[in-house]
């Protein structure tokens, strides 16, 4: 019988029996609604009840790790003790000497005394020791058993798939096959739900954008039906992820075209990006290579969210492709939401943790490969600029004291979205039971969520995503803070020059000359951009240009000059222009040299600086 003839039917016996047909349908469906809101309270319900043997778990293990410290003190105990009965026995050798019986008495009472209570420590310490090591293992497993109790295998999320390839491609005129591989690869229940709609996208797009028809696929030398492989597996303690086909791939060039047309890059810029940078573009909002639009795919709406969603997550998506032979996709996550592997940093006397899926890398900087442009602080990375910001700052509890000659750098975020968080210090790593911020407080800026640390302390883990966008901000607003050091003894050890020029070949070049000296160098575009520098920072040198946008050098100069606290400040104007009359109106404003590009070569450039402030070191 079909859906018509059915309804039908049922419309039939409903009128024949009357009203109480009605109502009998009317307590079907209520029943039927509270069967599903049941389950539903039911699943709610199971969920809370994990969370919360999870938590007492976790509140066990942090229980155990507080022995340690416990057993230190007896490891210190047993040191004292020893010095102890070394200092007895050295005093019964002295008293073995002696006339007075009763003294060598007690004397060797004592040494006798020592040896029992130094195997009572022992044993003791030994006992401690192994207790401890019982009960991490039994806190231990009663959180993986809780974590295995939330995981579900990966064919839970992705029955519906197989069914939906199949349609969509019979719809689209293509023979499309879909192969899932690690269905019993376990996944955390959360994640899961969280990660069904971007894989659904992901293979609507493989099939409306990377799949052709049979005879085009055949024309290409290729099968006729088309391969979509879904693999999930665990691999270095994360969840991989894995989509591929063996479509016809993205043209990198048409991707190029597009971004010219669009205006996001000009011409030499686009034609310089690589391929991992066009296909960056896919992950934009509103950015498609379908002219267009359906209901599948091709609307600007769907990689981006993919991404965004996968970020949300703790997790990572990059894409790549060749023509003519495919699309692959790689997801990473990590197996659980409940369980994190945090690196945990200390700012202005606070543990923050920062999940390491999200870290890039954790480097110690030197302050001497610090420079400063447009009143942004940077050091080189990999061969680029990457961006110093104050994680104080950020989390607005103050500026950074960059008092050591090292700072603490934890690299976050990807490509132009990449900077390094100056921390205070680095605790080190650690597994974190994850626990819920309370809603009382609504959602907090740049935290995820909260923890307690091994020793029982609180720390709160930050949403990088969240944190990358308050940075943005700061930028945005200009309201980007340099870096302070507190002790400026140590500070003024090595001089600081300020160079000044729109030249990037001058810049560079003048920079490579000081710094060879051993003077530490930052670099500014312009008059104004220097004008914001030198206030901002503590030089003993200036070193500027004439000619330069927005404000000239001998403006610069002059500001320098009449300002209450710069004033006694060196400046040195290093120009083209070498007629008498430039060199007046340089030295008229207050310039304490004046040496022309004309006659300019490296030791020129040096002697003159030494002329000045001297040697680099104090």
């Amino acid at each position: 019988m079909d859906a018509a003839g059915c309804a039908c039917h049922c419309a039939s016996a409903s009128a024949a029996a009357g009203v109480p047909g009605r109502r009998a349908a009317n307590r079907a469906g209520a029943g039927a609604g509270r069967g599903n809101a049941g389950r539903s309270a039911r699943g709610a319900a199971k969920a809370q009840n994990f969370d919360k043997l999870l938590s007492l778990a976790s509140e066990s293990r942090i229980n155990a790790h507080q022995m340690h410290p416990f057993i230190q003190s007896l490891q210190r105990f047993k040191r004292n003790q020893a010095s102890l009965a070394t200092v007895i026995e050295q005093l019964h050798e002295a008293i073995s000497n002696s006339s007075d019986p009763k003294l060598k008495e007690l004397s060797l009472l004592a040494l006798q005394k020592t040896q029992p209570l130094k195997q009572f420590v022992l044993e003791h310490i030994a006992d401690t020791e192994a207790y401890e090591r019982r009960v991490l293992a039994v806190s231990q497993g009663m959180v993986d058993e809780v974590l295995t109790m939330r995981m579900r295998p990966f064919r839970d999320g992705v029955q519906p798939f197989p069914r939906m390839v199949r349609d969509l491609a019979r719809s689209l005129g293509k023979d499309v096959q879909l192969q899932i591989i690690g269905e019993d690869t376990l996944v955390d229940r959360d994640i899961l739900a969280r990660i069904e709609s971007p894989l659904n996208h992901m293979l609507r797009n493989a099939i409306d954008h990377g799949m052709d028809s049979a005879v085009e696929r055949i024309a290409a030398g290729k099968p006729g039906a088309g391969t979509i492989v879904l693999e999930a597996k665990h691999r270095a303690g994360m969840l991989s992820i894995e989509i591929s086909d063996d479509g016809k791939g993205v043209d990198l060039e048409k991707i190029r075209a597009r971004v010219i047309d669009r205006k996001m890059a000009s011409a030499p810029m686009a034609a310089a990006m690589s391929g991992a940078e066009l296909m960056e573009f896919l992950f934009l909002p509103a950015f498609s290579l379908k002219e267009n639009t359906t209901e599948i795919s091709g609307r600007g709406v769907g990689l981006d969210i993919v991404h965004e969603t996968i970020r949300s997550q703790n997790g990572t998506v990059r894409i790549e492709s060749e023509l003519g032979v495919g699309f692959r996709t790689f997801i990473t996550l990590p197996l659980t939401q409940s369980i994190v592997r945090a690196l945990v940093v200390d700012v202005k006397g606070e543990a923050y943790a920062v999940p390491i899926v999200q870290v890039e890398r954790v480097i110690k900087v030197p302050q001497s490969t610090i420079h400063t442009l447009e009143n942004k602080q940077f050091f080189d990375f990999g061969g680029e600029h990457l961006g110093l910001v104050s994680a104080a700052q950020v989390l607005e509890l103050g500026d950074t004291d960059a008092s050591s000659e090292e700072l603490s750098v934890v690299v976050i975020g990807s490509g132009a979205r990449r900077y390094a968080l100056v921390v205070d210090a680095i605790s080190g790593e650690q597994s974190l039971a994850v626990q819920a911020i309370d809603p009382i407080f609504g959602k907090m800026r740049d935290i995820s969520a909260a923890a307690l640390l091994d020793n029982g302390d609180p720390v709160l883990i930050l949403d990088v995503p969240d944190l990358l966008l308050s940075i943005d901000k700061l930028l945005h607003d200009g309201g980007l803070h340099q870096l302070t050091r507190a002790d400026h003894t140590e500070r003024r050890k090595t001089k600081r020059v300020l160079v000044v020029d729109d030249s990037l070949t001058v810049r560079e070049m003048e920079r490579k000359l000081l710094q060879s000296r051993g003077f530490l160098v930052d670099i500014a575009i312009d008059g104004i951009d220097g004008w914001n520098v030198v206030r901002s920072g503590e030089y003993d040198l200036v070193i500027t240009d004439v000619d330069m946008p927005r404000m000239d050098g001998i403006e610069l100069v002059a500001l320098i000059k009449k300002d209450i606290h710069l004033h006694k400040l060196p400046v040195m104007i290093v120009s083209y222009k070498d007629r008498p009359e430039d060199r007046a109106r340089g030295l008229s404003a207050g310039a304490d040299y004046y040496l022309t590009k004309g006659s300019f070569h490296d030791e020129t450039l040096l002697d003159a600086v030494s002329d000045l402030i001297g040697d680099a070191h104090r």
